[in-house]
């Protein structure tokens, strides 16, 4: 039972299955026993693992610089600022709440970002204004080390860093939603 690979083909009909032991299988150090049937991967995994080694290191950071173009295009065409006014809200929580949620106002943020209008950008979502520089850095970093093999200075975060970041996240989406007097200028 252990140490044997589970298939989900059987082999052809008639013929023994020899049970392969643990120590054929490279994931496992020399005699050690794996707790559990080691199973082999689905067709679309190795179709996915097998594209993957095949491709060149330059096309996931293409396909990531892609779908960040189609999402500055989707912006720039949609135009989030201008709704009508008894339009429904895309955001399902402020549709069914009608509460801002921490991401409320993003999109806007991102719209007034292109076209170089950073007071209106920061009033819609300042933490995410605040926040794009590093993440813009990182995914520089992460694609010019991929496909070019650039070494650029980490950007080292500590836990502490994200977890006060996230906590900031946290208390902005309360306080925007606060209905008092100087927490209403965060409405969007």
């Amino acid at each position: 039972m252990y140490g044997e690979r589970v298939t989900s083909v059987d082999g052809p009909v008639g013929q023994p299955q020899s049970p392969t032991s643990a120590s054929d299988d490279p994931a496992w150090p020399a005699g050690q026993v794996p707790p559990y049937p080691v199973a082999e991967p689905d067709r679309l995994t190795r179709f996915v693992t097998r594209l993957y080694e095949r491709s060149p290191r330059w096309v996931v950071p293409l396909a990531a610089v892609g779908c960040v173009a189609a999402a500055i295009g989707y912006t720039l065409i949609s135009d989030p600022t201008r709704s009508a006014p008894d339009a429904a809200p895309t955001c399902l929580l402020k549709l069914t709440t009608g509460l801002d949620c921490p991401g409320c106002g993003g999109t806007r943020a991102a719209w007034y970002l292109l076209h170089a209008d950073l007071p209106a950008a920061a009033r819609h979502h300042f933490l995410f204004v605040f926040a794009l520089p590093f993440l813009a850095y990182l995914f520089v970093a992460w694609a010019g080390r991929q496909a070019f093999g650039w070494r650029l200075p980490e950007l080292r975060i500590s836990p502490k860093v994200i977890a006060g970041f996230l906590g900031a996240w946290l208390a902005f989406s309360v306080v925007r939603n606060l209905p008092w007097a100087p927490f209403t200028s965060l409405y969007v």
